[in-house]
C-alpha cells in the first residue's frame, strides 16, 4: 500500500502557489519556475483544481506537456469541481483560508465528494493538465479548516463517494494510488480506523513541520507506519515563515509564531546552517515520510530547496532544539 516505489525522489514540487496564492504571478514566471524544477531533476508534481480554480493545473500542464509522460509522477485532487460560471474569487467562503486564491481564475467552484463529481473532476483535471493519466489522486480538504462543525458530513460524503471510486480506479489500474490531502490530522486518523477502503498514502500539509508536529507524532504517524501508509509532507516551511516569508497557516504569522521562528533561526545561525535546511530535513526524518513537496513561485527557489536537502546539519543543532523544547523529544531527527 506504500507509494515510496512510485515517487522518483524525496523532494517534489507543490504547485499551490502557481494558482496565484497570495499574489498574481505572471504566466512566464510560473512557467519558468516549473521548468526550473524540471531542469534540476524534480520529477514529482502535485496540484489541485482548488489552486486558483484550475489555474495551477493549466500552468503545470503547459510545461509538463513538453516532456515525456513516463518521465514524471503527477498527483492532483478531487472534491471540488470547477465550473464555467464565474464569481468574485475574493468573496468565496473558504473557511479558515479566506482570500487565499483571490488572484486566481474567477470560475465558480463547488464542493462535491460524490462518485459522479469525483469522476468529472478527474476528467476535467486531465484536460487542464494536458495528459492522459494521473498517478496519484488525493481527496482534498475534508477537514475542519474548510467545513467547521460540518466536516464529518463532508468526510462521510467522501467515504461513500470519492473513496470508493478511487479504490475502483486503482484496482482497474487507471490510477496507481490514492489518499487524502488535508491540513488536519483528524480525518487521517479516522481513515486509518476504517476497515475499508484502504488508502495508499496521505498528503498532510503544515502538520508535520518544525513548528507544528506534536499531534501528528502522537497517534497518526505510528498508525500510518503500522498500516504501511506513507506520508507526503506538504507545506514543510509552514506557509513560508520557515523560508523567510511572513505567512503561517496561509495567513499573516501571529507574534508567537514569529518569536518561535526567531529562536529556531538563532540556533541555526549559531550552528552555521540555514533554517530552510532545518525545516526540510526535519520533515523528511520521520520514517513514515516518503517525500516533501515545498511550493515555489520563483525559479531560484528550487535550487535553494535542493541545497537545503543536501546541507550538512550537525547533530548538535537538533540536540539544541530539543533542549530548548523547540521540537518534541520524541521527534526523529536526521542522523549524520
Amino acid at each position: 500500500m506504500s507509494i515510496s516505489h512510485l515517487l522518483p525522489g524525496r523532494l517534489g514540487f507543490g504547485t499551490a502557489p502557481l494558482g496565484n496564492m497570495f499574489r498574481a504571478i505572471p504566466d512566464d514566471e510560473a512557467a519558468a519556475t516549473v521548468q526550473a524544477a524540471w531542469d534540476q531533476g524534480i520529477r514529482y508534481f502535485d496540484t489541485a483544481p482548488f489552486y486558483g480554480a484550475g489555474l495551477s493545473e493549466i500552468r503545470l500542464g503547459d510545461v509538463l506537456a513538453q516532456h515525456p509522460r513516463d518521465a514524471y509522477v503527477l498527483s492532483t485532487k478531487v472534491g471540488r469541481v470547477v465550473l464555467d460560471e464565474t464569481e468574485d474569487p475574493a468573496a468565496r467562503d473558504l473557511g479558515e483560508k479566506g482570500g487565499l486564491f483571490e488572484h486566481g481564475r474567477p470560475n465558480k467552484m463547488i464542493n462535491d465528494y460524490s462518485a459522479d463529481a469525483t469522476l468529472r473532476s478527474i476528467e476535467d483535471s486531465l484536460k487542464r493538465l494536458r495528459t492522459d493519466r494521473l498517478d496519484i489522486v488525493w481527496v482534498h480538504d475534508v477537514a475542519q479548516d474548510f467545513y467547521g462543525d460540518e466536516w464529518l458530513a463532508a468526510y462521510e460524503s467522501a467515504r461513500t463517494g470519492a473513496f470508493r471510486v478511487l479504490t475502483r480506479l486503482r484496482e482497474e489500474g487507471v490510477i496507481k494510488a490514492w489518499g487524502l490531502g488535508v491540513n488536519k490530522v483528524e480525518p487521517l486518523e479516522l481513515t486509518l480506523d476504517l476497515d475499508e477502503p484502504r488508502p495508499d498514502a496521505f498528503l498532510l500539509a503544515g502538520r508535520y513541520t518544525l513548528l507544528d508536529h506534536d499531534r501528528a507524532l502522537q497517534r497518526l504517524l505510528p498508525a500510518a507506519a503500522e498500516h504501511d501508509v506513507d506520508l507526503v509532507v506538504g507545506g514543510p516551511y509552514s506557509s513560508g515563515i520557515l523560508a523567510g516569508g511572513a505567512h503561517f497557516e496561509y495567513q499573516k504569522a501571529p507574534a508567537a509564531i514569529v518569536a518561535k521562528v526567531e529562536r529556531v533561526k538563532t540556533l541555526a545561525e549559531r550552528h552555521g546552517i540555514g533554517i530552510k535546511a532545518a525545516a526540510l530535513q526535519f520533515a523528511l526524518a520521520h520514517p513514515a515520510t516518503a517525500a516533501a513537496i515545498p511550493g515555489a513561485t520563483r525559479p531560484g527557489r528550487i535550487a535553494e530547496d535542493l541545497a537545503a536537502l543536501d546541507e550538512k546539519v550537525p547533530e548538535a543543532f537538533w540536540t539544541a532544539l530539543r533542549e530548548e523544547k523547540l521540537i518534541s523529544a520524541d521527534a526523529p531527527v536526521p542522523t549524520a
